[in-house]
């Protein structure tokens, strides 16, 4: 049955359908907001994988034509690999929405968002979170939602719900918030040094902006009376579980507290494995099960051992950040690098500087896009001491390189200021704890280290979380077991002034506001105590950039010269380029970008360019060359492309019968410019002649 809600949000209509198009899926919506619309399925399989995870994809898809375009490819239609718009999209709508599945649920799972319509002010990817809760909810796939999603905005202080693409260039803040009925679920964006009670505010802002979007998913549950296909969880084998925790506890506590990584997790390998061996032929088939006892039961030590001890694995405080050293300057041809190492993760940052065309052009629903500033994040599998096969990157990588690019980006100088392309990749090198948060901190000191003058240094931490009813315990500095151990995986940078960026994901239902402030005020105090660390090692941006870096010059023609530095079909602009050695661009209002190896070769380009495009001065002498001869005077070129008339008068002291009795064509003579007007040049070889040689000359 075709079934049709709307409600009013941010000021304008929401409205989701359901009914009507893809009825095969388990459940399916279309989500429209403005002239945007998002068709969202989700599809869910009826035989159990039998795998220990839930096998949950999710595909998020910008069809070109819903702007109205066709692709600019060669292929002419969208092509298989995602954009990073698209990965970044299907990352959030997965994030809020995979702790919602009850645990054991192991059916294959896909959720398909297609943009069908994008009207070029309204962001589909909001749409998109909400119409995959809503499928969720009519659909018969057992789910513990429905959960909203909008964005907050801020403009001149007041904060605006879902602002429009165009609004959010005029924005200083940038969030996506994503909740259920009770609390926050999901936080993901930044800002422009936001304080962390502004942020809170926004973010509680959004959470009661969104309830008439869940309100309007469980009225259309209610239409809709699909019944929740029947779903338990299977029955532990108490029997075995007593077995294998009676056998296995005390080792297992006593391997979690060995403080490195590595060892760690050897000791606990080989203690599974010894246990599960000596539980007997009995259970020799059911190596799977014994497992996810004993993964239960490592969680739930590690639990016990902060909630109830006080004591984490490296027996740091709760608020307590690890050892940190800090190291630039540490490749010798890159333009800038930095190798930061905090505790057991060790990220690798370098920086490299471009000229224009070195900027990143992505095709996107807007339009072309041209992007200055790229971060690429790179995790191979060596840094957790893990074999694997290397490719392209993955879905985390992206994300990682995503929030690690906001929380630089607001920091670094305005184009008008430092004209280059700034590439930054992470190579995370160790592993244990937020890598992301140590990307922004290299990164930071790469640029610096590069002689990139950034407004502020940014650095990151990441925040957990271990909640049993009312005892709660936050953490500062995760290391990667209290990550799969807690319930919250909180990540804030920014300057001394402000969070820059911030990513929040929770495994519990909801957050509460009063857990979220006293996360961010901790997360604040070691945020600056990181910042220090890395100031220590560099306290400011080096005043030059590297001499292996381009040399950017830039020079302002007036516009009536462009086609001389071109020259007919490029002639003259190719012939500069290849004999300086440079790059050369030019555009409609006359700023010509010269890009050059070595400050020797962008000097040589600058001069060529000054010459083509330099006027003549009255009262400068020149030298210049005879072109032409007339009755009653010789024209003289002075520049390239550039004549003047010396009149007969002006060719010398006495009277002058013949102009050829004193010029030929081709003779080198100086002369002084009289009068520049209206486009023509007076000359006088005459004014030289009387004693006015020597000043002024050029």
């Amino acid at each position: 049955m075709e079934n049709l809600l709307k409600t009013e949000v941010g000021g304008k209509t929401l409205s989701i359908q359901s009914g009507k198009v893809a009825k095969q899926a388990s459940g399916s919506v279309m989500v429209q907001y403005g002239e945007t619309i998002v068709l969202v399925s989700v599809v869910s399989d009826y035989e159990d994988k039998t795998v220990s995870f839930l096998p949950l994809t999710v595909e998020y898809q910008e069809k070109i034509y819903a702007a109205g375009r066709i692709p600019g490819n060669y292929f002419r239609r969208e092509i298989g690999r995602p954009s990073e718009k698209e990965t970044l999209t299907a990352r959030l709508i997965d994030r809020p929405i995979r702790p919602l599945f009850p645990k054991k649920y192991n059916y294959e799972t896909q959720i398909i968002a297609t943009v069908l319509s994008m009207d070029q002010e309204n962001d589909p990817d909001i749409l998109a979170m909400i119409g995959a809760s809503t499928a969720l909810e009519i659909s018969d796939i057992p789910f513990e939602g429905p959960i909203a999603s909008v964005r907050v905005g801020r403009i001149d202080g007041e904060l605006i719900i879902n602002p429009t693409i165009s609004e959010c260039e005029k924005s200083d803040l940038n969030i996506i918030v994503a909740g259920s009925k009770t609390g926050v679920v999901m936080v993901e964006g930044g800002g422009s040094l936001i304080s962390e009670e502004d942020m809170l505010e926004a973010i509680f802002f959004g959470h009661k902006e969104m309830q008439p979007i869940i309100d309007l998913q469980v009225k259309l549950k209610e239409i809709a009376g699909v019944p929740k296909r029947l779903f338990t969880a299977p029955e532990k084998d108490e029997i075995l579980v007593k077995k294998a925790e009676a056998a296995a506890y005390s080792k297992l506590r006593e391997a979690i507290l060995i403080p490195e990584k590595i060892k760690r997790r050897t000791t606990l390998r080989n203690i599974k494995s010894e246990i599960f061996a000596n539980l007997g032929e009995e259970y020799a088939d059911r190596r799977e099960e014994v497992y996810d006892i004993f993964n239960d039961l490592q969680k739930s030590i590690h639990r016990e051992l902060i909630l109830k001890e006080g004591r984490r694995i490296d027996n740091r405080k709760f608020d307590e950040i690890r050892p940190i050293t800090c190291e630039v300057g540490v490749l010798l041809r890159p333009h800038g690098s930095a190798l930061f190492t905090r505790g057991e993760t060790q990220v690798l940052g370098v920086m490299t500087l471009g000229s224009g065309p070195d900027e990143q052009r992505v095709e996107t629903l807007s339009g072309e896009e041209l992007r200055p500033f790229m971060l690429h994040y790179n995790f191979p599998p060596y840094s957790v001491g893990e074999v694997k096969r290397i490719g392209g990157p993955s879905r985390r990588d992206i994300g990682h390189g995503g929030l690690s690019t906001r929380a630089i980006e607001k920091v670094l100088p305005d184009k008008k200021d430092f004209d280059y392309t700034i590439r930054i990749v992470s190579e995370v090198l160790e592993s244990n704890g937020s890598s992301s948060m140590g990307t922004v901190c290299s990164g930071i000191l790469a640029l610096m280290d590069g002689g990139v003058p950034i407004k502020s240094p940014v650095s990151g931490i990441a925040m957990g979380l271990v909640k049993e009813g009312d005892d709660v315990i936050i953490l500062s500095d995760i290391l990667g077991d209290e990550d799969q151990a807690g319930d919250m995986d909180f990540k804030v940078a920014g300057t001394c002034d402000g969070i820059t960026a911030l990513q929040m994901d929770i495994k519990i239902h909801e957050l509460s506001k009063d857990i979220m402030q006293k996360a961010l005020e901790q997360a604040r105090t070691g945020r600056h105590f990181i910042l220090d660390k890395m100031l220590e090692a560099l306290k400011k941006p080096r005043k030059e950039i590297s001499p292996h870096a381009p040399k950017i010059v830039t020079i302002k023609i007036v516009s009536d010269k462009i086609r001389e530095i071109i020259g007919p079909g490029g002639k003259t602009i190719r012939a500069m380029q290849s004999e300086t050695n440079t790059r050369i661009e030019i555009d409609d209002t006359g700023i010509v970008k010269i890009a050059a190896v070595s400050e020797k070769d962008a000097d040589a380009a600058l001069a060529m360019i000054k010459e083509i495009t330099r006027e003549p001065e009255v009262g400068v002498i020149y030298e210049g060359t005879v072109v032409k001869i007339m009755d009653f005077g010789a024209f003289v070129q002075i520049m390239p492309n550039v004549d003047g008339l010396v009149h007969i008068s002006q060719l010398a002291t006495h009277r002058v019968a013949k102009v050829s009795d004193i010029v030929k064509e081709g003779d080198k003579i100086k002369v002084k410019v009289l009068e520049v007007k209206d486009g023509k040049i007076r000359l006088s070889r005459k004014a030289v002649i009387e004693g006015e040689n020597g000043q002024n000359s050029k």
